[in-house]
């Protein structure tokens, strides 16, 4: 199975600074993303679990889901992870014009903000949707869109075992950033039992840059 999204190759054409599908693979570094958080249940025990393996990790968080548990998102950023704008409501960005996406951005923005005092933050669309419209904004007014150059397809919901033996199988590779998910148990339990393993091979894991290259 390839694990690399079907819009990479044309992704990773664009600059850096515009839309990033890799990180620096100095040191052996891969950069592990969590989408749709923060959840009260699943978050905090992935929180755990990267505390207890000295991981740092980005989140890409839904500005209602921060509105509602900010506690979290405190710990994030106390904690030393990146913290991401995922849209307001996670709404479809395809069915949306325009000036509906920057608004869903523009709101979580603002939330962000009152955690780490930055003025804007890195984004990710709901689904990885991207149209020349949203592009062209982000290029012209210095938006940094981060994307994924491996996908760990747990929002698929396999079991615990197929999960675990297809990334075994398949590993990310240095430089890497790996699309995963913190609104259920499945990616906790996953890195459970392959974080101690990709570590003791030599491998890194750190939060992305808050701003673009």
């Amino acid at each position: 199975m390839n694990l690399k999204p079907k819009k990479y190759e044309l992704l990773r054409l664009l600059p850096d600074a515009l839309v990033q599908t890799h990180g620096a693979s100095d040191g052996g570094a891969r950069y592990l993303t969590f989408d749709d958080g923060p959840e009260p249940e699943y978050t905090p025990r992935l929180l755990d679990l990267l505390a207890e393996h000295r991981v740092h990790a980005s989140f890409f968080l839904i500005g209602e889901r921060i509105e509602q548990y900010p506690a979290v998102v405190e710990r994030m950023v106390a904690e030393g992870h990146m913290i991401g704008n995922h849209s307001y409501t996670h709404r479809l960005f395809k069915s949306l014009p325009l000036s509906e996406q920057l608004e869903e951005f523009r709101r979580t923005d603002e939330l962000l903000r009152s955690f780490d005092a930055r003025p804007r933050h890195r984004v990710r669309t709901p689904q990885g949707y991207l149209d020349t419209r949203l592009l062209l904004y982000c290029a012209c007014h210095g938006h940094s869109i981060v994307y994924w150059s491996y996908d760990s397809l747990d929002y698929q919901k396999p079991s615990h075992d197929a999960l675990v033996a297809r990334l075994r199988e398949q590993p990310p590779r240095a430089g890497d950033i790996v699309l995963m998910h913190d609104d259920s148990d499945l990616a906790i339990d996953a890195l459970r039992t392959l974080l101690p393993e990709w570590l003791g091979e030599g491998h890194a894991f750190r939060a992305l840059a808050e701003d673009a290259a």
